[in-house]
């Protein structure tokens, strides 16, 4: 059975020097391929509400991005924003800096404050833990603490550190995560292959740059 790639995909672009016209481009494809969301900077989320009006695809954004050692009423703030300006889906950094300095507590009270407008709005929430640059022991935990909540995903990555998404990841945080849970697998993920590597060890959504380079090699080989 042939394998539907455009329904993973979060059709991206966070670079720092993005353009509306990059957007606007970026929502066109988008809507032409029918991926499951843009994922754009905040400041454009208004812009891709009009561009992308009538049409099926989310509009996602990221918060605490992307280093995620903003302090929770920074966060806040950043998702409200987000969700006054029309956003379906919110990608959050969580506090690195906590996690590292082994501050679960401060964790804990971080997801707890920032789901509570996502949930009430009915949206996304997507918390990026950064794979790459934890143990497993650390990702590991990080699924026990999030499997508490009602968060929809748990995303490997920024695609702004050293190291990206990886099979070995997902595989790991599938394995502790409740089904309920989705796995969005991102950054360095340019190829077909790749792609269906990731989503077979259990990704549920991509986060991908190379989306129309992604989709043109899955219908050749398809």
């Amino acid at each position: 059975m042939s394998l539907n790639i455009t329904s993973y995909i979060d059709h991206t672009i966070l670079k720092q020097t993005t353009t509306l016209a990059e957007v606007d481009k970026i929502c066109v494809e988008a809507s032409m391929e029918n991926f499951a969301s843009v994922c754009i900077p905040p400041r454009y989320v208004s812009d891709a509400k009009k561009l992308l009006d009538g049409s099926r695809v989310k509009i996602a954004t990221v918060i605490g991005f992307p280093l995620g050692y903003n302090v929770t009423d920074v966060k806040l703030r950043e998702i409200n924003d987000a969700l006054d300006m029309g956003a379906d889906e919110l990608d959050m950094v969580h506090d690195l800096c906590a996690l590292k300095n082994n501050n679960w507590k401060l964790l804990e009270e971080e997801i707890v404050a920032c789901l509570k407008p996502i949930q009430d709005a009915g949206k996304v929430l997507k918390v990026i833990i950064e794979t790459g640059i934890l143990t497993d022991n650390e990702i590991i935990r990080c699924c026990e603490l999030y499997s508490n909540y009602k968060i929809d995903f748990i995303k490997t990555s920024t695609g702004f550190a050293d190291i990206g998404a990886s099979v070995h990841a997902v595989k790991l945080i599938r394995a502790h995560i409740p089904d309920r849970i989705g796995i969005k697998a991102s950054g360095g993920i340019s190829t077909f292959s790749f792609a269906k590597e990731l989503i077979d060890a259990g990704a549920t959504r991509l986060g991908c740059t190379a989306s129309m380079k992604i989709v043109k090699e899955s219908r050749a080989e398809q």
